[in-house]
């Protein structure tokens, strides 16, 4: 397991911060009294934990044109059917997928083809299970036409801690399953909208790997 280029800047600050705290405990505070080592520790947990976020384990990802990846770690906390307002003006079928503080949060792409349509949005930071998150919040939405024509739609939405969404595509390029298409920093959430009729092989409530877990198949 490595860590995702995204990390590098958080976690010198971080290590930065902890330094200088530290230094400050040691250079005020008598040694070996609470508040150095309460300081030592907090400092230990909080690099542990911007580490962890960071993280980018290895996967194996097998592709096949007639699935859709699940784009983001996390838990499937919506799969309704809806009226997508953005790009198909239709109705769609929505799985949301919200990610944590402690999932991966690296998101990749669902399937290969063609990126057709690529909209970033600025906005508010309501918490990413909010009903009106995926129309409210900083977001980005990402359509890509596979090689047999089907066309789906994901869209990534900062949470109420995430302030920065990253994204490595652009409209008319070519994207491959399972490849990185992005980042969102501290906890959000990852909606995509499928075709009717779709056969989905998750169920609200299920735990799901970004690249390994089959979300539906055409």
């Amino acid at each position: 397991m490595t860590i995702h280029k995204e990390g590098y800047t958080s976690i010198a600050i971080v290590v930065l911060v902890n330094l200088v705290a530290n230094a400050l405990v040691h250079y005020f505070v008598p040694d070996n009294s609470f508040a150095v080592w309460a300081t030592y520790l907090l400092s230990f947990l909080l690099f542990v934990a911007v580490l962890q976020f960071f993280r980018n384990p290895r996967r194996h990802i097998i592709t096949d044109e007639n699935t859709i990846l699940c784009p983001a770690d996390g838990k499937v906390v919506v799969i309704e059917e809806t009226e997508e307002t953005e790009y198909f003006h239709d109705k769609r079928l929505q799985v949301s997928i919200f990610m944590s503080p402690v999932n991966v949060h690296i998101n990749r792409n669902p399937v290969s083809g063609k990126v057709t349509f690529f909209r970033y949005h600025a906005g508010k930071y309501l918490v990413a299970w909010h009903p009106k998150s995926s129309t409210l919040n900083e977001r980005t939405s990402i359509a890509v036409q596979t090689a047999t024509g089907k066309e789906i739609l994901f869209r990534q939405i900062a949470g109420a801690m995430a302030r920065r969404i990253v994204w490595y595509v652009e409209e008319g390029a070519q994207v491959m399953q399972g490849q990185e298409f992005g980042f969102i920093k501290f906890g959000s959430r990852v909606d995509v909208f499928l075709p009717l009729g779709t056969q989905l092989d998750v169920k609200i409530g299920d735990k799901v790997s970004g690249g390994l877990t089959v979300l539906g198949r055409f």
